[in-house]
């Protein structure tokens, strides 16, 4: 697959010899242009970068080598890991995000985006479950790509997958598991769930507004019909589906 080399960034190191790429990192940009948002990213005195940026018009420009981890995911965490810069690939897609303009992503950048997914997915041996956003891995601080970004689209391709909801008696039984649990609060319910699906919920647990901020960040990947941190039944079920499917991965 070409890629257009002529922008680099310095910003990467090498990655941690005993992890090796198993997780794809969605990001959007933040910025009006493709060409501020690479100025951004190859200038060293920002200590950021990612791999890839996919500009408005569909080409995939390549800022750092993926032998070397970029400086893409920050602060993060999933299924207990910590340096996610070390076992991932990151993708920044040019969207002005929320701040600005927020527009929708356009179909050059989702057909750009797919091209790029099928190769990387192939290349390095990637499962559909390990494509994520950076709201996914960083739930408190980020909010990227937002709840704009196609995932239902990229799921009918078989590129990523999504929870299913489960039948009556599967619902019930999964209820049936939590409840010998001991938890007393459907709160405490679903942390256990969010946590065992990979979402780092330690902050969730100790106060109700980042718990909120939580299942806003679940929301916008998983349930976009509904994305304002509230724990209503339907995303409480789709979050049970979730788990399930987690616990066979």
């Amino acid at each position: 697959m070409k890629f257009i080399n002529k922008h680099k960034s310095l910003n990467y190191d090498k990655r941690c010899k005993r992890l090796s790429i198993k997780y794809i990192i969605i990001h959007y940009t933040a910025m009006r242009t493709d060409v501020e948002a690479i100025n951004y990213l190859c200038n060293k005195n920002n200590q950021v970068s990612s791999h890839f940026l996919i500009n408005r018009i569909g080409k995939i420009f390549n800022l750092v080598n993926v032998n070397y981890r970029a400086w893409h995911a920050g602060k993060s965490y999933w299924k207990k890991e910590r340096d996610i810069n070390s076992n991932s690939i990151g993708i920044e897609i040019d969207n002005s995000g929320y701040n600005l303009d927020f527009e929708n992503y356009n179909s050059l950048q989702f057909k750009a985006f797919v091209k790029l997914l099928i190769f990387l997915k192939k290349k390095y041996k990637i499962k559909s479950h390990n494509i994520l956003a950076h709201s996914d891995i960083s739930p408190y601080r980020k909010i990227d790509p937002g709840e704009k970004f196609p995932w239902n689209k990229l799921s009918s391709k078989k590129i990523v997958t999504m929870p299913k909801l489960l039948g009556k008696k599967l619902s019930e039984k999964i209820e049936h598991h939590l409840n010998s649990l001991s938890f007393r609060s459907i709160e405490k319910k679903t942390l256990y769930m969010l946590e065992i699906i990979g979402y780092d919920v330690k902050q969730a647990k100790v106060g109700k507004k980042k718990f909120k901020t939580l299942i806003k960040a679940y929301q916008m990947h998983f349930r976009k019909s509904m994305v304002n941190g509230y724990l209503d039944n339907n995303t409480y079920e789709i979050i049970k589906g979730h788990f399930n499917q987690s616990l066979t991965i």
